[in-house]
């Protein structure tokens, strides 16, 4: 196992350097010390090919000026937060806008898009990177002083494991996750309609018209939100459903995790015979099948349209604090904010 580095471009005259984890089981992992962006995660198919099955770019530019968020860490807060506020024992918060009026994945200065400290790690089993960023008190609105640490920790069995870990010197909220958006195809050859996802879930949230929860949630059986025996993700793409349509045609939705503690989600492509298991300790999963990723740009020189790829961004409930009903993400200054999300790569499929 080893890691190798290299120049990726400059930030604000910062060297944004890409590290590459490397296994003895034919998987690597690319990722930069600009956003903690994970730009390439290299496995074999189910004849031995190793293909890329992340969207990425090949120079920092895009990362900076396209900005779909691919790879990267997203916070202090992922998802949407309603009217870019919040509202902390009295004291209101004005967060920046950066989606019309709400604030999205950490808004304009989101750790997406941050230089952070990085430190290699090597183990007897395991090779890794351990990042760390400080976001200072008022950073984008949010109160404290933040201190974050994230590892990625690659091991020869293909697993590909996250975790974060964050303190506060100010009561603040914090909700984190990774942006990633995978095909299984390898090297973008399809896209991701062909993939099926597979999880045990039977509630989903509501969305209003700007993508934000209602609040409400819906119970999934015999919907296209269905995926406790396995689904196609373009049986939701194709869907008349109200809710598919309202996310531009697809999916963009938090799934609410039938039992708390350890839970996984599978996704899967036929034709390659790769499977990703996802398993995470967060309460639900953002699906999101980049209904809004068409653009004037190529990503590893494929034309960028609508379902490239698909997010799983296991994460707390999106927009919480502003739902009182929804599990907390305050975070006070006597705790400690942790948890951790594995991606492991198989070369078989799981039936539909």
């Amino acid at each position: 196992m080893k890691i190798l580095d290299k120049l990726f471009g400059r930030y604000h005259d910062e060297s944004v350097i890409e590290y590459t984890l490397v296994n003895e089981s034919g998987m690597s992992v690319s990722v930069l010390n600009y956003g903690c962006i994970i730009t390439k995660i290299m496995v074999p198919d189910r004849n031995g090919k190793i293909e890329n099955v992340v969207l990425g770019f090949d120079q920092i530019e895009d990362y900076i000026d396209l900005a779909p968020y691919f790879g990267s860490v997203c916070g202090r807060v992922a998802g949407r937060i309603s009217h870019s506020q919040f509202e902390l024992d009295g004291e209101v918060y004005q967060l920046t806008p950066n989606e019309g009026s709400n604030h999205l994945h950490g808004g304009k200065k989101g750790f997406n898009s941050v230089i952070w400290e990085t430190e290699s790690i090597e183990t007897e089993n395991a090779v890794g990177l351990k990042f760390f960023y400080r976001s200072i008190d008022g950073e984008e609105g949010y109160p404290g002083n933040l201190d974050t640490t994230i590892v990625y920790l690659l091991n020869n069995q293909n697993e590909l494991s996250i975790s974060y870990e964050a303190v506060t010197d100010k009561k603040t909220i914090v909700n984190l996750t990774n942006h990633s958006y995978f095909n299984l195809s390898g090297n973008i050859k399809r896209d991701c309609s062909e993939h099926i996802l597979q999880l045990e879930s039977d509630r989903f949230l509501e969305l209003g018209s700007d993508l934000i929860p209602t609040g409400k949630l819906i119970d999934s059986t015999n919907t296209p939100f269905d995926f406790k025996h396995g689904r196609l993700l373009k049986s939701g793409i194709k869907s008349d459903h109200p809710q598919n349509v309202l996310a531009g045609n697809g999916y963009d939705h938090p799934l609410i995790f039938a039992k708390k503690g350890e839970n996984t989600v599978a996704l899967s492509e036929k034709e390659s015979g790769r499977t990703l298991l996802v398993t995470t300790d967060q309460p639900c999963v953002v699906l999101y099948t980049a209904n809004q990723l068409e653009g004037p740009y190529s990503i590893s020189g494929v034309r960028a349209r609508n379902y490239l790829g698909v997010c799983l961004e296991t994460q707390g409930l999106p927009d919480a604090i502003n739902q009182p009903d929804f599990p907390t993400i305050v975070l006070n200054p006597e705790e400690v904010y942790r948890t951790t999300t594995k991606y492991r790569f198989f070369s078989n499929t799981i039936g539909v």
